[in-house]
């Protein structure tokens, strides 16, 4: 009688050792994840890229505002500028990448040899948060995974800029918004220019 007793005692150890890890580690295995893979959601093609807010920090790609804050909320080390030609011009470390012409109204558009995508993957898993309280609105999300924006513009040469944002996606009765943010975890968090 005991034995059944100390088995089923046991096992329900188990199970809540294991939900609690689950609730407390899923965020960092989504993560550690999100660096093998990533499931991708949307791809659409870049008509123009919105210039006139770079010295502020953010850019809009389609006329959507993308923020140039990196995880710690300050301006991640990237160069972005229009030179005296009118040229726009990414720099990160010492490599850098002239993307084309701006406008007159400080927007750059791909010319037809350029493949300019704006991308949206999600991460590959999801976590639940049950004891997440919302005091505002008294509604919490059930759950949540992470979203990343690449935007990726290869030139005619096959020069390559590729910029990633990673921002967080709630779960109430249905995905919300993608573009939630979290101290420490979301912004652009990669800036890479292949000659």
């Amino acid at each position: 009688m005991r034995r059944p007793v100390l088995k089923g005692c046991l096992t329900i150890l188990v199970l809540a050792a294991l939900f609690v890890a689950w609730i407390a580690g899923a965020r960092s295995l989504s993560l550690l994840l999100d660096h093998i893979h990533t499931v991708p959601i949307d791809s659409i093609p870049v008509r123009g890229l919105g210039l006139e807010n770079i010295d502020s920090g953010s850019l809009r790609i389609n006329n959507l505002p993308m923020d140039l804050a990196g995880t710690d909320d300050r301006p991640f080390p990237v160069e972005m500028k229009i030179d005296a030609t009118r040229q726009f011009v990414v720099k990160m470390g010492n490599r850098t990448i002239t993307l084309g012409r701006v406008d007159d109204s400080l927007v750059l558009r791909p010319t037809p040899n350029d493949r300019v995508r704006f991308q949206t993957d999600r991460g590959l898993i999801s976590w639940p948060t049950p004891f997440e309280i919302n005091f505002m609105s008294g509604n919490s999300p059930s759950w949540k995974r992470h979203l990343y924006y690449r935007l990726k513009w290869e030139e005619s040469d096959h020069s390559r800029l590729e910029m990633v944002w990673r921002y967080e996606q709630f779960f109430y009765d249905r995905w919300a918004n993608g573009f939630m943010t979290r101290a420490g975890s979301t912004g652009l968090i990669r800036v890479d220019i292949r000659p």
